[in-house]
């Protein structure tokens, strides 16, 4: 069904929140698709195209801005920062802007001027799309969202003041950790800073059982954390051992913290209620940690969204809660996995049942495998902390957009440091450091003229020429701009070529099987010479590969999780004995579902159990092999052992212990038809020289199945209206099968590729003088 014809009675608003940009495509109520893309420091920027008078300006506005939502912005002028000018009027025709106050001096033609909201970027842009001033009552909207805010707030280190409580003698559980260092041979050990400020140490204690030894204290511990709370302390974790088998000591101390006037609580029995005290611990730390964070931040979206609205937020593992049902510890993918769902849904569309994601936004870079159904993961490392809970399968690796590119005194690098929204990269024009998008922008693959504001090039040649003194002084070697720069281009590919087999070859799945999506801000970019260092012959482009994370956030489902431990022998009588459990765990999550106006035949019930062998503390996660609901489905204990040893590099003769079980509950409102209409249409390029002409591009529809890789099915020359594909050549070692030749390949010119060794010094690289047979430095990206 068109988009056009789905008619509703409020907008829906789908919003993906990351370091640098927000991305929102929305439905009107009359089922017009609009999209906008506005910086996440909730900025507009642009510039001035000429001055009518002294309190009229002209701005070069893109298309999506249109009328009243620009009404009430800030308005920052350069050398006026402390003169507040706030737009009084907007005229969409003219792109007009008429200021409150008048303008005491001339502002040149080509000015940098900010448009600045005091609203989070989701309510900015709601209010782009909606037209709707500052100050006014948004119209009834369905919005969905999802943020990196939380995972920001734990990799900066910028939570919540935190205090953990933990049983008497284990105050140092936290510091201890699990003793795993991340650096085994290196001398000068840097131990992570644990997130909690303080540690109270609560005289209680349970047995291994759940009876209580030593009964809770209660007035040493009212006493404790009122000491606590006047040190500055804003969030509290509990987590007390055992309290998995008997929460009540938890419960208590909840309360006690609740009268202190501790806003923000996380309780370990509560988030995560099974064995092992570090890993509850940590989840209920982190949950504390930047829970505070998080929810200040949801409280200023869904204040202007008012009671007209409803909002719902993406978690890590691909499903929307409420956000009176939304926990901290499930932000932490809560970006990335929109950007998997989106993935996923596009290559669906385009007849691909095999994709890996590779989203490449601003901060960093995201990819992801899908096959048929979602990668889940149970208890997961972020930022040097395991938190237990569901997420997708994601390898995260800090090449971005806005990731630093630098010279460390032997090699270039790129990351882990990015110039973020705010300066940006250099050429932003806010004096921000060299950048990924500056290298890519220097070299001609970003067209100015289409991006959402003015670059600045003089600011990127600066950094070059600056960075080839420093290599010059320290190497006695000089570069050119253009040398250097295709190095700093070949190692941001190396860093997520590494990251894109660490999710497929390094288990087991060839990636040459599957179709590249890529997506995000600067993905296009680096698509190619990624896919071609891997051997993937096909990579897929969304129409609305710029904001596919906010498209997959329309795609998801809402859905619900729960957990629970069952320690136990596997066997026959083990599994059947597993009905209440499951019955018990699924009853309350299907009527969260149906509160949301689901009906409850279109629920579904996924269930799966972790097993590991006695004795080891690893456990492998195994899903019910059919949906039909009963116990037997599991296929006998032969069939549950089996799996795990598909999975296990030997065997051994020990008894298969049931560790949890696991039914996530989902389901999902009527699936929005992809928007199809674009806000305007996309200007025609002239090719490039030495481009792929048109006729060999090769294509595919998302409303079809791909065609055969025959003949000229394949060659198309207009632009594809939902999606297109293109193959990426092949690197060929020599002893790789020759392509078939019948495949239509594009005419090129054939150029010689010279191994490191043979060019000349000053050809080469800082960092192939180090490994000259770096496989990345033998061919051109």
């Amino acid at each position: 069904m068109d988009a056009k014809k789905q008619h509703t009675d409020r907008w829906r608003i789908w919003i993906d929140t990351g370091g640098t940009f927000t991305d929102c495509i929305a439905l009107s109520p009359a089922g017009e698709a609009r999209r906008v893309k506005v910086l996440s420091a909730s900025v507009i920027r642009t510039t001035v195209a000429r001055m009518v008078d002294a309190r009229r300006l002209i701005l070069d506005l893109l298309p999506a801005m249109r009328n009243e939502g620009l009404v009430g912005l800030n308005v920052a002028l350069p050398g006026k920062q402390h003169e507040p000018f706030i737009i009084a009027s907007f005229d969409d025709r003219s792109k007009t802007i008429e200021l409150s106050a008048p303008l005491s001096a001339v502002i040149p033609p080509g000015t940098t001027v900010e448009l600045i909201s005091a609203e989070e970027a989701p309510i900015l842009a709601t209010r782009l799309i909606t037209e709707t001033p500052v100050g006014q009552s948004l119209p009834p909207i369905a919005m969905r969202l999802a943020t990196t805010r939380g995972t920001n707030a734990l990799l900066e280190h910028r939570g919540a003041p935190t205090v953990l409580l933990v049983t008497k003698g284990f105050g140092d559980l936290l510091e201890i950790g699990n003793q795993t260092r991340p650096d085994l041979f290196a001398l000068n050990i840097v131990k992570p800073k644990p997130l909690s400020a303080m540690v109270i140490e609560v005289e209680e204690r349970l047995d291994a059982q759940g009876r209580v030894i030593e009964s809770l204290n209660v007035t040493k511990l009212r006493d404790d954390i009122a000491s606590a709370k006047q040190s500055g302390m804003q969030a509290a974790a509990v987590a007390l051992m055992h309290s998995y088998l008997n929460p009540a000591h938890e419960r208590q101390t909840e309360e006690l913290l609740k009268e202190a006037g501790f806003k923000y609580i996380s309780s370990s029995a509560q988030l995560s209620p099974m064995i092992r005290h570090l890993p509850r611990a940590q989840t209920a730390t982190v949950d504390a940690y930047v829970g505070q964070v998080i929810g200040d931040y949801l409280n200023n979206v869904a204040r202007p969204i008012g009671e007209n609205g409803t909002l719902h937020i993406m978690t890590s593992a691909g499903g929307l809660v409420r956000r009176d049902a939304y926990r901290a510890k499930d932000s932490l993918l809560s970006g990335p996995a929109g950007g998997v769902a989106g993935a996923a849904a596009a290559g669906r569309d385009a007849g691909f049942a095999k994709v890996i994601g590779f989203d490449m936004g601003g901060t960093s870079t995201d990819v992801a495998r899908f096959d048929g159904r979602y990668e889940l993961e149970y208890e997961t490392e972020k930022a040097g902390v395991r938190v237990v809970a569901p997420m997708m399968s994601i390898e995260t690796v800090a090449a971005g957009g806005g990731s630093i590119c630098a010279f460390d005194g032997v090699k270039l690098v790129v990351g882990p440091d990015s110039a973020g929204a705010n300066p940006g990269p250099a050429c932003y024009g806010r004096g921000g450091p060299l950048a990924v998008t500056d290298i890519n922008f220097y070299l001609g693959k970003i067209p100015p003229e289409f991006f959402p504001f003015p670059l600045d090039r003089p600011a990127v040649e600066r950094r070059l020429s600056a960075l080839i003194d420093e290599i010059a002084a320290a190497t006695g070697k000089r570069y050119e701009p253009v040398e250097l720069a295709n190095g700093f281009l070949r190692v941001a590919n190396a860093n997520m070529v590494k990251a894109i087999r660490s999710i497929s070859v390094a288990k087991g799945y060839n990636p040459r099987d599957y179709v590249l999506v890529a997506f995000g801000g600067a993905a296009g970019q680096h698509a190619c010479a990624v896919a071609r260092e891997l051997g993937m012959e096909r990579v897929l482009l969304h129409p609305d590969a710029g904001i596919l994370s906010a498209y997959g956030i329309g795609m998801a489902e809402i859905a619900r999780h729960g957990m629970a431990g069952v320690y136990r022998p596997y066997s026959e009588g083990a599994v059947a004995a597993l009905g209440d459990t499951f019955a018990e765990l699924a009853a309350p999550l299907a009527a969260e579902v149906e509160c949301e106006g689901i009906a409850r035949e279109r629920i579904e019930a996924r269930r799966a159990l972790d097993l590991r062998y006695r004795g080891l503390d690893a456990y492998l996660t195994v899903r019910e092999p059919s949906n039909t609901g009963s116990n037997n489905t599991w296929g006998g204990t032969g069939s549950a052992s089996a799996a795990a040893r598909i999975r296990s590099p030997f065997s051994r003769d020990r008894p298969t212990i049931i560790a949890h079980s696991s039914p996530p509950t989902t389901a999902s409102s009527p699936p929005p038809t992809a928007p199809a209409n674009r806000d305007r249409p996309i200007p025609p390029r002239a090719p490039r020289a030495n481009s792929t002409p048109p006729a060999a591009r090769r294509v595919a529809r998302a409303d079809k199945p791909p065609p055969a890789p025959r003949a000229a099915a394949l060659r198309s020359s207009p632009r594809p209206p939902h999606a297109a594909t293109t193959r990426s050549p092949r690197r060929r070692s020599a002893d790789s099968r020759s392509a078939p030749q019948d495949r239509a390949r594009s005419p090129r010119t054939p150029r010689p590729q010279t191994s490191p060794s043979a060019r000349p010094d000053s050809a080469r690289m800082p960092y192939e003088s180090q490994r000259p047979d770096s496989a990345h430095s033998s061919a051109p990206s």
